[in-house]
């Protein structure tokens, strides 16, 4: 008798909580929406002042849903005298697409080197990796353009592509490095036993087993190099050799900004970098958490 009362003593308790946690769960659900509606607001005014007319952008207090929608503003943008985004798209679409195989394919032959290689000085060596994280890129902003300018890469897509594959990023060494150490050993040792080589237990056991994580640095790669401002404005001298970002900012103009239309033009490149974090989202997210189980 005294086991049941202490069960059903149990269930009661249970009852009398739920209250509590229903508070909990409506308290956490309002801060999450809450704090969605601010991480939001920024991709908000972009769609909305894309779609206003020039003159309603200086209103003060300014308006939030436009007057009229002038969805003309995107034609317009894109055709606008002196821009050619045609090609400014395929450039950015071409040294996105180079830039992330690079990444992909560098980092996770590196990590995995990391991972299940033992070779002299090994750890010193990925403690060096690590602590070239911290290295501000502006550090070596002048020292890249020398020698870039000495080898004649200035103007062309080589300073944009080609260091990439020379490693693919301390950052995805390390992601890919921790998401490696928790695949198991018996896998390969029954490889090894099966005849297979380094190279075929790398590519048709590591590779397919950590699609998550190789869809993280794809996902960081690909949004990092499509919004790169600063890389194409230094290295690219010809305007036909720019990228939407570089594009972008011509219409900014010494007297009048085409503000609706820069906004637009925006909008446009930022839906690309949407689609693929909702596409590759919840492999991002097992990948950074398998990625922390184990050092």
């Amino acid at each position: 008798m005294v086991e049941g009362k202490e069960i059903y003593l149990g269930l009661d308790d249970i009852r009398l909580d739920r209250p509590k946690q229903a508070f909990y769960l409506l308290v956490t659900y309002a801060v999450l929406i809450a704090g969605a509606i601010v991480f939001l607001m920024p991709l908000f005014w972009l769609i909305t002042t894309a779609l206003k007319e020039n003159s309603e952008v200086y209103v003060f207090p300014p308006t939030f849903i436009p007057e009229t929608f002038r969805w003309q503003n995107f034609p317009d943008g894109w055709n606008y005298e002196g821009m050619d985004f045609t090609r400014w798209a395929q450039n950015t679409v071409f040294i996105t697409t180079v830039f992330t195989t690079g990444a992909v394919l560098a980092s996770s032959f590196c990590a995995y080197g990391f991972a299940r290689i033992k070779f002299p000085g090994r750890d010193l060596w990925f403690m060096m990796v690590l602590a070239s994280i911290m290295l501000p890129g502006a550090v070596t902003l002048i020292p890249l353009y020398i020698m870039y300018s000495r080898i004649g890469w200035l103007g062309t897509f080589y300073p944009l592509t080609v260091p990439v594959f020379f490693g693919g990023g301390a950052f995805n060494i390390f992601l890919l490095r921790q998401f490696f150490t928790t695949i198991p050993m018996e896998l390969e040792e029954a490889a090894v036993l099966d005849g297979a080589n380094r190279f075929r237990i790398f590519w048709q056991i590591m590779l397919p087993l950590s699609k998550p994580a190789l869809a993280t640095v794809a996902v960081f790669s690909f949004q990092g190099v499509w919004n790169d401002f600063y890389g194409p404005l230094i290295f690219l001298t010809d305007p036909k050799t720019y990228t939407l970002a570089l594009g972008i900012n011509f219409f900014r103009g010494l007297y009048n900004t085409q503000i609706p239309l820069m906004m637009a033009m925006s909008f446009l490149m930022v839906i690309p970098t949407l689609i693929a974090f909702f596409f590759a989202q919840r492999l991002m997210i097992r990948g950074v958490v398998m990625s922390g189980l184990k050092a």
